[in-house]
């Protein structure tokens, strides 16, 4: 069955997407759009998938940082009698996300871009405006959501439970979301952005700057996206951007968070997550890698995959073009912890 989705998404796509290299939209549209396939050889870094533990214990340890796992190697799932099982943990690329200022463009689908027969607000970035009399970059961007167990179709090792098991899927789409364009209508999703707009607490998004640098970030600090800016409000706005990489990123993490808010997306690390999924509308930072495939895939390097709120300062130079444009394509590595029967 699965197969037979996946051919018949295939088809959709065929049908309504027109190839980069034959598009003829105007440049009052938004202009070209760029991107290329993810070749899962060449463009993913495989030593994001590590450390590998079983419970506490590191099995194939890793230069970067991982998450608290159980402490026992040793896990019960089931009722009402319970399975004994191995509780391990590893990292999985399971998502990828778009980031543009181009309506309807898929930088990671090779750089096609939909015609949906209506209009849609391009977004800009790096562009000037004048704030209170002074130049203030900002930058707007759509964002697009994959469903991409690349582990599970790679069948590496088959029957594994812990692999996500599901086919390639759009998840979320921006263009169509009025939530996603307006800063007011996304105070819907998150109300609490009114008591995190002070300097007080902007201030404290310095600590988890460094923290997600030099290891994870602060989960505690929700309300900030480290080195980027906050996370608030929940939408490509971004009013501060200071590079195409920072606020892209900022924009990747934006989605991610709002996809745990609107019960999307799921916690799976820590004990909690041996036995199945939980709901986690406050993102825990922590359970994510960000690794950047579009335009210039980074598949070496501690910063290959950092982690949500980490500096772009020293992996940014030489990875997005801006002959290119504002298209930029992530792949989304989760942390997994599970109880293997």
């Amino acid at each position: 069955m699965s197969r037979v989705r996946a051919l018949l998404a295939a088809l959709l796509l065929a049908l309504f997407v027109v190839p980069a290299s034959a598009q003829t939209l105007p440049e009052a549209s938004g202009g070209r759009c760029s991107g290329s396939f993810v070749n899962p050889i060449t463009d993913v870094c495989w030593g994001c998938m590590f450390p590998l533990s079983l419970g506490a214990l590191k099995i194939w340890p890793s230069s970067r940082a991982d998450t608290d796992n159980p402490d026992l190697p040793v896990c019960l799932c089931g009722s009402p009698i319970p399975r004994v099982g191995l509780a391990v943990g590893f990292w999985e690329p399971v998502r990828l996300v778009d980031v543009t200022t181009r309506p309807f463009c898929f930088p990671n689908l090779g750089g096609v871009r939909l015609d949906p027969g209506f209009g849609i607000g391009n977004g800009h970035a790096s562009t000037s405006s004048q704030v209170g009399g002074q130049g203030q970059n900002t930058a707007k961007y759509h964002v697009h959501y994959y469903v991409y167990p690349l582990l599970y179709w790679l069948e590496i090792l088959t029957d594994f439970i812990c692999f996500e098991q599901s086919s390639f899927d759009i998840a979320y789409m921006t263009e169509i979301d009025p939530l996603w364009q307006d800063d007011q209508l996304t105070t819907l999703l998150n109300p609490e952005a009114a008591v995190f707009a002070n300097p007080l607490a902007q201030a404290a998004c310095s600590a988890d700057c460094i923290a997600a640098t030099a290891k994870l970030p602060l989960d505690e600090l929700f309300w900030c996206s480290g080195c980027q800016g906050p996370m608030y409000p929940m939408n490509g706005n971004i009013g501060a951007n200071i590079g195409i990489k920072q606020s892209a990123r900022l924009a990747a993490e934006r989605m991610i968070y709002k996809m745990h808010r609107t019960g999307l997306a799921y916690g799976t690390m820590g004990s909690k997550g041996l036995c199945s999924k939980y709901l986690m509308p406050i993102l825990k930072k922590s359970q994510y890698r960000l690794q950047q495939v579009n335009p210039t895939p980074m598949v070496n390097g501690r910063e290959s995959c950092s982690p949500i709120g980490a500096t772009t300062i020293l992996p940014n130079s030489g990875q997005v073009y801006p002959v290119k444009g504002e298209d930029v394509g992530f792949l989304l590595w989760r942390k997994r912890n599970c109880c293997v029967l």
